[in-house]
């Protein structure tokens, strides 16, 4: 069985915007594995490489709809900053961050879940791109792509561990389940409940 599997798609295009899919299976529930891809300490954790922070906004715990984190971090010998906002927010399903200050031009990531066979298919998409013009498409086609793809892969692996062990519960035991309430005008999903989600993960 195909465990995980992350595949970079390069622009069809041809344009400035660069684009990388990953795919991974988990072996735990949806709601487990929607709720540890909100937790910012998760986040960190699995981004050790690059020595991330969160330095403002919500920097612990579940970040929700509207809100917003920067994380600070090296890459490429740099101490850069990126701030994401969450404009999206449907449990257990989907989920959209959106940059909104940082060194990208454009940065947008789809997160995507779906209940399959006893366990969950996560789906990322995301799509950037590079400042700079000639030069930073140049960069993407080079070097940036692989190394955003190389990052995000290495985030999944470390959220399918947590999710698939018992490490979910430092991350989700204790906090609140209404910190990703369903905004005003959004269906919930049937079952939904302050008490039941985490219940139901752990079987």
């Amino acid at each position: 069985m195909l465990l995980h599997c992350a595949k970079a798609l390069s622009d069809q295009t041809g344009g400035p915007m660069g684009r990388i899919r990953l795919e991974t299976w988990i072996d735990a529930p949806v709601e487990r594995c929607f709720l540890l891809s909100l937790s910012v300490d998760l986040y960190t954790a699995s981004a050790h490489s690059s020595r991330e922070k969160a330095i403002a906004g919500v920097t612990t715990g579940l970040i929700s709809k509207g809100e917003t984190v920067t994380f600070q971090g090296r890459h490429f010998g740099l101490k850069l900053k990126h701030t994401s906002r969450i404009e999206v927010l449907r449990p257990y399903s989907h989920f959209r961050d959106v940059m909104i200050s940082g060194h990208f031009k454009h940065f947008e990531h789809d997160h995507h879940f779906a209940a399959m066979n006893d366990g969950t298919r996560m789906r990322d998409e995301i799509r950037f791109s590079a400042p700079g013009g000639i030069l930073g498409r140049l960069a993407t086609r080079m070097f940036l792509r692989r190394r955003l793809t190389a990052f995000f892969a290495e985030r999944n692996a470390v959220l399918k561990q947590v999710s698939e062990s018992e490490k979910w519960h430092q991350y989700l035991d204790g906090r609140s389940v209404s910190a990703i309430s369903v905004p005003q005008g959004d269906a919930k999903p049937s079952g939904w409940s302050e008490t039941g989600l985490l219940q139901r993960s752990e079987s």
